[in-house]
């Protein structure tokens, strides 16, 4: 029986996934009792309805992670497409205070929740998986909005908008 896995280039692997067209996301968290945090992620989506799980990851050396694991708790905001600026601000690895300035507000435990984005799902961490060089977190929503405007979106390395399509 052959074990072995094969090897891939991991670059090359990258933009491989990166075919997959997804909407962007900051994943916040962090009260008063730890610093905020917030990271920009597509690794989001829904899992189940009954009860409404949803599920995100992150990588295993974020300097963000003990903030996650100490409030169990996390909101994702799901970016407008006129919010190309704060996916970039949140995925910057050189800014410290990602919330310097920034209108924001506060949620459940004091979670810090992003204005004006197309919806907030806020959630309590129900699972928590490392899986290769990610932590997958699960989480039960329990408060959410939204609003119809549209959804920034991402793929094959650009920030994309997306267009209604008609079979007729």
């Amino acid at each position: 029986m052959n074990t072995k896995q094969p090897v891939f280039d991991p670059r090359d692997l990258r933009h491989a996934f990166g075919s997959f067209g997804t909407g962007v996301t900051v994943v916040t968290s962090g009260n008063a009792q730890t610093r905020l945090v917030g990271v920009t992620a597509n690794s989001f989506s829904s899992v189940s309805l009954d009860p409404p799980i949803v599920l995100w990851s992150l990588v295993k050396g974020s300097p963000s992670l003990d903030v996650f694991d100490q409030t169990g708790r996390f909101v994702i905001n799901i970016l407008a497409l006129d919010q190309v600026d704060l996916s970039k601000r949140f995925s910057s690895a050189g800014l410290t205070n990602k919330f310097e300035g920034l209108n924001h507000s506060l949620g459940l435990d004091g979670l810090p929740v992003l204005n004006d984005c197309v919806a907030t799902l806020e959630c309590k961490t129900t699972e928590r998986l490392v899986v290769g060089d990610h932590i997958l977190f699960l989480g039960q929503v329990e408060r959410y909005a939204y609003e119809r405007k549209p959804t920034l979106l991402f793929c094959q390395g650009s920030y994309v908008q997306g267009a209604e399509y008609s079979l007729a």
